[in-house]
């Protein structure tokens, strides 16, 4: 598949910011000209489908800024510097709901849009939940909400649940826990 790739002639950061940096690179293309690419860099990020003995998913309302919509999300959020994928998805998942997981599983990772950025999202499943004190950072107001499993995989397709790293959880985290009949 090397015949597919591109190869980087120079890379020039455009904006480095508190989230995201903006680089713009130039390219050669497998055909021989060149281009430039605008790539979005952002640290990898995590994203937990907490799912209680009755079946029922803890998600946050939250509104996100650049759709002006309130929107309804697995708890999430990007790696610190040096921090495992499992100790970023305790701390969010503890942070964003209050609870903590006595069970975290990994269950797939993937590139969240890799046309322009290089965001790799690592989905866990979290089951054996104990509540406790929520503590969202400064800037993040949420709202927990538990919905019915099953009613949340209907609320993707009735298109209340819009958000992409949400959908992939809860559909990756479904056929698991179908697999293994909901096996603790």
């Amino acid at each position: 598949m090397k015949h597919l790739q591109e190869i980087t002639l120079s890379s020039q950061k455009i904006y480095e910011g508190r989230i995201l940096n903006l680089r713009v690179d130039q390219v050669l293309l497998p055909n021989g000209k060149q281009s430039s690419r605008e790539v979005v860099e952002f640290s990898e990020a995590v994203t937990i489908v907490a799912v209680t003995p009755e079946q029922k998913v803890l998600l946050v309302n939250q509104y996100r800024y650049p759709v002006a919509e309130i929107l309804l999300e697995a708890p999430a959020g990007k790696k610190d510097p040096g921090e495992s994928p499992e100790s970023c998805a305790r701390r969010e998942l503890q942070e964003e709901t209050g609870y903590t997981a006595g069970t975290l599983q990994k269950i797939c990772e993937f590139y969240t849009t890799p046309g322009f950025t290089n965001e790799l999202m690592h989905v866990f499943l979290a089951r054996d939940l104990t509540p406790g004190q929520q503590k969202p950072d400064e800037d993040e107001f949420l709202q927990v909400t538990e919905v019915d499993l099953q009613e949340a995989l209907d609320m993707i397709y009735h298109g209340q649940i819009r958000d992409g790293k949400t959908i992939a959880g809860l559909l990756a985290a479904f056929n698991l826990l179908q697999k293994n009949n909901f096996a603790e």
